[in-house]
């Protein structure tokens, strides 16, 4: 997607960019027991930003490993790489693909493709870049704050169980929180 607007971020290099997956993390939270939020990240990761002339040029390619998701309970990790859930065996990755950037009122809106248990849907991550900068090892570094919240029943992620208080175990709603920090490749 090409743009005839350009915009200035200070601090902005064109590059390939590639997450360092030390100083970032892939979250998300989803309600539990319509009282409460669980929350969980995936440990293994890895994402590439490839930054254009124009900064609404550019891509990013990222995918999460699912049999590194932790939630802090073992035995809800395991159920959560099942078929009840993101069927790892058959579906080891989420992967996101950009198909655009745009500016929506001052704020950065990355669109893509996002894909769970092999079902493909459109996503817009809200995105809010901390600046750039070098590290003490000569590295040229940049850091952002994505988040994006999605239908999870969107990706056949359908279990559930009704509570005898009423209500369900899991909300349909999951906040994907993405804490950056990528390095401009030499």
């Amino acid at each position: 997607m090409t743009s005839t607007a350009t915009i200035e971020i200070p601090g902005y290099r064109v590059g390939t960019w590639k997450v360092d997956t030390a100083h970032s993390e892939v979250g998300f939270s989803i309600r539990h027991l319509m009282i409460s939020k669980v929350k969980g990240k995936f440990e293994r990761f890895d994402a590439t930003f490839v930054t254009a002339e124009n900064p609404l040029d550019s891509q990013v390619t990222a995918s999460a490993e699912v049999a590194s998701i932790t939630t802090n309970e073992p035995n809800r990790d395991a159920h959560l790489r099942t078929g009840d859930f993101f069927e790892a065996e058959t579906h080891p990755t989420i992967d996101f693909v950009s198909t655009g950037v745009r500016v929506e009122g001052g704020d950065f809106k990355v669109d893509g493709d996002l894909t769970m248990r092999g079902i493909t849907k459109p996503v817009t991550f809200d995105f809010d870049f901390g600046g750039f900068g070098g590290d003490p090892y000569g590295n040229y570094k940049g850091g952002a704050t994505a988040k994006a919240v999605v239908n999870r029943e969107d990706f056949g992620l359908t279990y559930n169980a009704a509570l005898e208080t009423g209500g369900v175990l899991l909300g349909d709603q999951v906040t994907i929180t993405l804490e950056l920090q990528a390095a401009l490749e030499q």
